[in-house]
């Protein structure tokens, strides 16, 4: 204030004031019409501020989920007060909802949310701060974390298995994940995939994921459960569409049957065919649109999915016989039977070939491969193969094969450890022929000789002579055979095939014979005097 104002008033009033009316102030009375006055007062100071404005402030966060505790904070700095009655106004309302320095929701609703302001009022008094800038609180739904599996929640052991949350909504970017295992408190992964790269039984389980906002205690629903199952390394089965021997120029499809078959490709191999070299598929079946000759034989068939491939066990192989052939014996098997004991000896041969120079032997078999007999398998004479002492390393499948590459039909060889084996043929039995299966013994042979026959695993004949016949052939005998002995055990299984009839003049003069003799007779007088006719002419053109 201005040491020379002079205000001739007993009451000062300054109906709005500046910082210009700050100073010091004193007063002095003069009596009326003299010259007496009184002393002058003390001087007293008058201190002007600027009117103070509020911040206001949220703790956790501005942006909260519903049930959550909310504080709104209302600070007034400056003024030289510290006697504030506070008051909190939410928008599209005059009336206060707080009088409280914080203004505080213990578990907030959606009806919570909206703009707020404060100001503040000198207690006792008229003097108030400027009103706060609004701030915007926003109330949300908690999130819940959505869990995936890839590449599906049933898996096999040894496979690489993916789990990942995903958490939308909330306006949060920086969640901090957490995955929970069967109820457990403590976390078995913080990032938002888990991985396990060769699942175990142990894996199985339950698991469930939740999210924190990082740098706050702001955190997701826990998610639903999700069930993993560790199943063991799964084995496919390959069936056929044909049932019994395919017709040469017919399609023939292959099914390789998994009962979960999610996200898997199929892959296909033949005896004559590496594992590298496998046909892949991705569909669970394959398609031969015209088989050839060089189509039979052996098949299997196996699925992988996920990088890197995890791939299943192989199927158990699959015979597909083709008929029509001209060489479907033409691998001699000696001794003739499709089952031999370990040590024993073993002759194969391309001998019964038209021309069999230049034929081989082959085999097949899943630890080795494709190879020859001049590759360990035994000892090469010609286009014979003799092994002298065998053993289940030789289990396969054999066939001659030129070397232009034509091939005959493969046979399946099977060599065993055990005390029996079933005498059964090794090349397709002709529809119609009798077959005699016997089960053979290590010695030193039962005295007791009675076994059983098994058909496709169901029971068909006890013999105790410890062979059975079937007099009569037909394409319903075609199946996998064994036999069992009570004391020496059973035989491994080997697939009996049946062929159609081949027709002959021979067959069709033996069909005549058994009919009516007097027939095939007059068939035969008839065919003589017709010659003899046919003769005179002859001459006369000589």
């Amino acid at each position: 204030m201005n040491d020379h104002t002079t205000y001739n008033l007993a009451q000062l009033t300054f109906s709005s004031v500046t910082a210009s009316h700050r100073g010091k102030y004193t007063c002095r009375g003069t009596e009326r019409g003299t010259s007496r006055y009184s002393h002058t007062s003390d001087a007293v100071t008058l201190t002007v501020s600027e009117r103070p404005k509020p911040a206001v402030s949220i703790q956790p966060d501005d942006q909260v989920f519903r049930g959550e505790a909310v504080t709104l904070r209302c600070d007034i700095q400056g003024g030289g007060v510290s006697n504030w009655q506070y008051s909190w106004f939410k928008a599209g309302s005059s009336t206060a909802v707080s009088y409280k320095q914080q203004y505080s929701i213990s578990s907030v609703t959606a009806s919570d949310g909206g703009t707020y302001t404060c100001r503040g009022a000198v207690r006792g008094t008229s003097r108030y701060s400027h009103t706060s800038e609004a701030v915007t609180l926003t109330v949300s739904e908690r999130p819940k974390p959505a869990v995936s599996i890839q590449p599906d929640d049933q898996v096999f052991s040894g496979e690489t298995v993916t789990l990942t949350c995903d958490i939308q909504g909330g306006g949060v970017s920086n969640w901090q994940y957490s995955w929970f295992k069967d109820g457990s408190s403590t976390a078995v992964s913080y990032k938002q995939q888990y991985s396990i790269s060769s699942v175990t039984a142990s894996d199985g389980g339950t698991y469930t994921c939740r999210g924190t906002e990082r740098g706050t205690s702001r955190y997701s629903h826990t998610s639903d459960a999700v069930t993993l199952t560790v199943s063991e390394k799964p084995k496919p089965e390959l069936t056929s569409s044909h049932k019994g021997a395919a017709l040469i120029g017919n399609p023939v499809v292959l099914y390789c049957k998994l009962d979960q078959s999610a996200g898997w490709r199929f892959y296909w191999s033949k005896h004559t065919q590496s594992p590298e070299n496998e046909t892949k598929t991705e569909t669970h079946s394959y398609t031969i649109s015209s088989v050839s000759v060089s189509d039979g034989g052996q098949y299997w068939c196996r699925a992988g999915r996920g990088t890197p491939v995890y791939y299943t066990h192989y199927s158990d192989a699959l015979w597909i016989n083709v008929t029509g052939t001209t060489r479907s014996d033409s691998l001699t098997v000696s001794p003739s039977r499709a089952q031999h004991f370990s040590a024993d000896s073993l002759s194969l041969s391309c001998e019964g070939q038209s021309d069999s120079t230049g034929w081989r032997v082959r085999r097949y078999t899943h630890s080795e491969k494709v190879s020859d007999c001049s590759s360990g398998l035994g000892s090469v004479t010609g286009s014979t193969c003799s092994i002298s002492s065998l053993s289940t390393s030789h289990t396969g499948v054999y066939w001659c094969e030129s070397e232009s590459g034509e091939s005959s039909n493969p046979v399946s060889i099977t060599v065993t450890n055990g005390s029996v084996i079933l005498d059964s043929p090794v090349h397709p039995v002709t529809e119609g022929d009798p077959l005699t299966l016997r089960c053979l013994y290590r010695d030193p042979k039962p005295s007791n000789l009675t076994a059983e026959f098994y058909k496709d695993g169901s029971l068909l004949q006890t013999q105790t002579t410890g062979e059975m016949t079937i007099r009569t052939v037909s394409k319903s005998d075609e199946g996998l055979y064994h036999c069992k002995h009570p004391e020496k055990g059973e035989s491994p299984q080997s697939w009996i095939s049946v062929t159609g009839a081949s027709f002959s003049v021979f067959s069709l003069l033996s069909s005549l014979m058994a009919v009516s003799p007097y027939l095939l007779v007059t068939i035969v007088l008839g065919v003589k005097c017709y010659r003899a006719q046919a003769r005179p002419d002859e001459e006369n053109k000589q």
